[in-house]
Protein backbone atom coordinates (compact mmCIF):
# COMPACT_ATOMS: atom_id res chain seq x y z
CA UNK A 1 0.00 0.00 0.00
CA UNK A 2 1.47 3.44 -0.99
CA UNK A 3 1.41 6.80 1.31
CA UNK A 4 2.73 10.28 -0.34
CA UNK A 5 4.82 11.89 3.27
CA UNK A 6 4.89 15.54 2.86
CA UNK A 7 6.96 17.14 5.40
CA UNK A 8 10.72 19.28 4.44
CA UNK A 9 12.15 18.22 7.78
CA UNK A 10 14.29 15.54 6.35
CA UNK A 11 15.56 13.66 9.68
CA UNK A 12 11.57 13.10 10.69
CA UNK A 13 10.60 12.43 7.06
CA UNK A 14 13.35 9.49 6.62
CA UNK A 15 12.30 8.77 10.47
CA UNK A 16 8.73 8.35 9.51
CA UNK A 17 9.27 6.93 5.83
CA UNK A 18 11.16 3.77 7.67
CA UNK A 19 8.69 3.42 10.88
CA UNK A 20 5.74 3.23 8.04
CA UNK A 21 8.26 0.26 5.70
CA UNK A 22 8.50 -1.14 9.02
CA UNK A 23 4.35 -1.56 9.37
CA UNK A 24 4.33 -2.50 5.71
CA UNK A 25 3.32 0.70 3.81
CA UNK A 26 5.43 2.02 0.79
CA UNK A 27 6.36 5.62 1.35
CA UNK A 28 7.42 8.23 -1.70
CA UNK A 29 8.72 11.23 0.01
CA UNK A 30 8.23 15.15 -0.76
CA UNK A 31 9.60 17.84 0.66
CA UNK A 32 8.06 20.53 -1.34
CA UNK A 33 4.01 21.22 -2.54
CA UNK A 34 5.59 21.32 -5.83
CA UNK A 35 7.36 17.80 -5.52
CA UNK A 36 3.78 16.71 -4.18
CA UNK A 37 1.97 18.08 -6.55
CA UNK A 38 4.10 16.20 -9.44
CA UNK A 39 3.81 13.18 -7.32
CA UNK A 40 -0.01 13.28 -7.07
CA UNK A 41 -0.23 13.93 -10.30
CA UNK A 42 1.55 10.90 -11.53
CA UNK A 43 0.87 8.30 -9.23
CA UNK A 44 -1.49 6.27 -7.17
CA UNK A 45 -1.51 7.03 -3.07
CA UNK A 46 -4.06 5.04 -0.98
CA UNK A 47 -3.22 7.81 1.58
CA UNK A 48 -1.15 10.99 2.39
CA UNK A 49 0.35 12.43 5.16
CA UNK A 50 0.44 16.29 4.98
CA UNK A 51 2.87 18.83 6.81
CA UNK A 52 1.35 22.22 6.92
CA UNK A 53 4.18 24.65 7.15
CA UNK A 54 6.38 24.19 3.80
CA UNK A 55 9.27 26.06 2.12
CA UNK A 56 6.87 26.85 -0.93
CA UNK A 57 3.98 27.44 0.33
CA UNK A 58 1.02 25.89 3.12
CA UNK A 59 0.04 22.09 2.84
CA UNK A 60 -3.64 23.77 3.21
CA UNK A 61 -3.73 25.07 0.31
CA UNK A 62 -2.60 22.12 -1.56
CA UNK A 63 -5.30 20.27 0.34
CA UNK A 64 -7.65 22.29 -0.83
CA UNK A 65 -6.73 22.58 -4.14
CA UNK A 66 -6.55 18.66 -4.37
CA UNK A 67 -10.36 18.56 -2.94
CA UNK A 68 -11.32 21.06 -5.78
CA UNK A 69 -10.18 18.43 -8.21
CA UNK A 70 -12.37 16.27 -6.61
CA UNK A 71 -9.64 13.77 -5.38
CA UNK A 72 -11.06 11.67 -2.85
CA UNK A 73 -7.32 10.04 -1.03
CA UNK A 74 -7.81 10.09 2.55
CA UNK A 75 -5.63 12.81 4.04
CA UNK A 76 -4.17 12.85 7.68
CA UNK A 77 -2.61 16.28 8.41
CA UNK A 78 0.95 16.42 10.65
CA UNK A 79 1.93 19.75 12.14
CA UNK A 80 3.55 21.16 14.80
CA UNK A 81 0.20 23.79 15.24
CA UNK A 82 -1.95 22.48 17.56
CA UNK A 83 -3.99 25.39 18.49
CA UNK A 84 -8.16 23.96 18.29
CA UNK A 85 -8.46 26.69 15.55
CA UNK A 86 -6.29 24.85 13.61
CA UNK A 87 -7.69 21.62 13.53
CA UNK A 88 -11.07 23.26 12.76
CA UNK A 89 -9.39 24.99 9.63
CA UNK A 90 -7.67 22.13 8.50
CA UNK A 91 -10.44 19.61 9.17
CA UNK A 92 -12.69 21.96 7.40
CA UNK A 93 -10.35 22.33 4.42
CA UNK A 94 -10.35 18.51 3.70
CA UNK A 95 -8.25 16.72 6.00
CA UNK A 96 -9.97 13.40 7.18
CA UNK A 97 -7.49 13.11 10.44
CA UNK A 98 -5.64 15.88 12.05
CA UNK A 99 -2.49 14.94 14.44
CA UNK A 100 0.15 17.28 16.16
CA UNK A 101 3.63 17.16 16.64
CA UNK A 102 5.16 15.66 18.68
CA UNK A 103 3.41 12.55 18.06
CA UNK A 104 3.73 8.37 19.19
CA UNK A 105 4.25 6.22 16.40
CA UNK A 106 1.77 3.89 17.72
CA UNK A 107 -0.98 6.53 17.57
CA UNK A 108 0.06 7.61 13.85
CA UNK A 109 -0.08 3.70 12.97
CA UNK A 110 -3.76 3.25 14.33
CA UNK A 111 -4.96 6.72 12.92
CA UNK A 112 -3.85 5.80 9.47
CA UNK A 113 -5.32 2.14 9.61
CA UNK A 114 -8.42 3.37 10.87
CA UNK A 115 -8.20 5.88 7.79
CA UNK A 116 -7.26 3.20 5.25
CA UNK A 117 -10.04 0.80 6.76
CA UNK A 118 -12.79 3.42 6.50
CA UNK A 119 -11.62 4.38 2.72
CA UNK A 120 -11.99 0.17 1.62
CA UNK A 121 -15.20 0.00 4.30
CA UNK A 122 -13.42 -2.52 6.25
CA UNK A 123 -14.08 -2.08 10.62
CA UNK A 124 -11.63 -4.40 11.18
CA UNK A 125 -8.14 -4.98 11.29
CA UNK A 126 -8.56 -8.37 10.09
CA UNK A 127 -9.91 -8.24 6.43
CA UNK A 128 -11.82 -11.58 5.85
CA UNK A 129 -13.30 -12.49 2.09
CA UNK A 130 -13.97 -15.60 0.14
CA UNK A 131 -12.17 -17.54 3.34
CA UNK A 132 -9.10 -15.82 3.63
CA UNK A 133 -8.28 -13.47 6.52
CA UNK A 134 -5.67 -11.00 6.57
CA UNK A 135 -4.11 -9.53 9.82
CA UNK A 136 -2.69 -6.63 9.07
CA UNK A 137 -1.08 -6.18 12.80
CA UNK A 138 0.42 -9.74 12.86
CA UNK A 139 1.03 -9.56 8.88
CA UNK A 140 0.04 -13.17 8.85
CA UNK A 141 -2.79 -14.90 6.52
CA UNK A 142 -5.03 -17.99 7.10
CA UNK A 143 -7.69 -20.25 5.53
CA UNK A 144 -10.79 -20.74 7.27
CA UNK A 145 -10.43 -23.40 9.90
CA UNK A 146 -6.43 -23.60 9.06
CA UNK A 147 -3.74 -21.99 11.37
CA UNK A 148 -2.03 -18.64 10.49
CA UNK A 149 0.94 -18.35 8.20
CA UNK A 150 3.87 -15.23 8.61
CA UNK A 151 4.14 -13.38 5.75
CA UNK A 152 7.19 -11.46 4.23
CA UNK A 153 6.75 -7.64 3.86
CA UNK A 154 6.00 -8.22 0.20
CA UNK A 155 3.74 -10.69 0.41
CA UNK A 156 1.59 -8.96 2.87
CA UNK A 157 1.93 -5.68 0.78
CA UNK A 158 0.69 -7.25 -2.18
CA UNK A 159 -2.48 -9.57 -0.67
CA UNK A 160 -3.86 -6.71 1.57
CA UNK A 161 -3.56 -4.29 -1.93
CA UNK A 162 -5.34 -7.16 -3.20
CA UNK A 163 -8.22 -7.66 -0.96
CA UNK A 164 -8.88 -4.38 0.08
CA UNK A 165 -9.31 -4.07 -3.99
CA UNK A 166 -11.43 -7.47 -4.85
CA UNK A 167 -12.51 -7.89 -8.15
CA UNK A 168 -10.48 -5.13 -9.67
CA UNK A 169 -8.66 -6.43 -12.35
CA UNK A 170 -4.46 -5.18 -11.68
CA UNK A 171 -1.83 -4.77 -14.28
CA UNK A 172 1.60 -6.04 -12.83
CA UNK A 173 2.71 -2.22 -13.59
CA UNK A 174 -0.09 -0.99 -10.71
CA UNK A 175 1.23 -3.90 -8.71
CA UNK A 176 4.31 -2.66 -9.05
CA UNK A 177 3.63 0.36 -7.91
CA UNK A 178 2.52 -0.72 -5.10
CA UNK A 179 4.95 -2.98 -4.30
CA UNK A 180 8.10 -0.33 -4.62
CA UNK A 181 8.55 3.01 -3.97
CA UNK A 182 10.02 5.38 -6.41
CA UNK A 183 13.52 5.83 -4.59
CA UNK A 184 14.02 2.07 -5.04
CA UNK A 185 16.02 0.13 -7.60
CA UNK A 186 13.64 -1.11 -10.70
CA UNK A 187 12.34 -4.59 -9.91
CA UNK A 188 12.77 -7.46 -12.07
CA UNK A 189 9.63 -7.72 -14.62
CA UNK A 190 8.85 -11.16 -13.47
CA UNK A 191 8.52 -10.12 -9.81
CA UNK A 192 4.79 -9.96 -9.12
CA UNK A 193 4.28 -13.42 -11.03
CA UNK A 194 6.76 -14.99 -8.56
CA UNK A 195 4.85 -13.43 -5.26
CA UNK A 196 1.24 -14.03 -6.96
CA UNK A 197 3.11 -17.73 -7.46
CA UNK A 198 3.95 -18.27 -4.10
CA UNK A 199 0.20 -16.75 -2.46
CA UNK A 200 -1.31 -19.28 -4.41
CA UNK A 201 0.92 -21.69 -2.89
CA UNK A 202 -0.51 -20.70 0.33
CA UNK A 203 -4.19 -19.89 -0.41
CA UNK A 204 -4.96 -22.27 -3.18
CA UNK A 205 -5.01 -21.19 -7.02
CA UNK A 206 -8.86 -19.87 -7.16
CA UNK A 207 -8.67 -16.71 -5.01
CA UNK A 208 -5.85 -14.88 -7.11
CA UNK A 209 -7.22 -15.03 -10.70
CA UNK A 210 -5.42 -13.65 -13.69
CA UNK A 211 -6.89 -12.31 -17.04
CA UNK A 212 -4.48 -13.21 -19.82
CA UNK A 213 -3.25 -9.93 -21.07
CA UNK A 214 -4.16 -7.38 -18.54
CA UNK A 215 -3.58 -8.86 -14.86
CA UNK A 216 -4.84 -10.17 -11.72
CA UNK A 217 -7.50 -10.00 -9.57
CA UNK A 218 -8.94 -11.26 -5.85
CA UNK A 219 -12.05 -13.20 -6.54
CA UNK A 220 -14.71 -11.86 -3.48
CA UNK A 221 -16.24 -15.13 -3.72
Amino acid sequence: MKLLLLEDDDLLAESLAESLKDNGYLVDLAASLKAAKSLMATEHYELAILDVGLPDGSGLDLLAQWRRQKRDTPILILTARDTWEDKVVGLETGADDYLTKPFHEAELMARLKALLRRQSGQLSQVITLNGISLDEAGQRVCLEGETWRSLTATEFRLLRYLMLHPDRIHSKDQLLEQLYALDQDAAAPNLVEVYIARLRRYLGKSVIQTRRGQGYFFASH
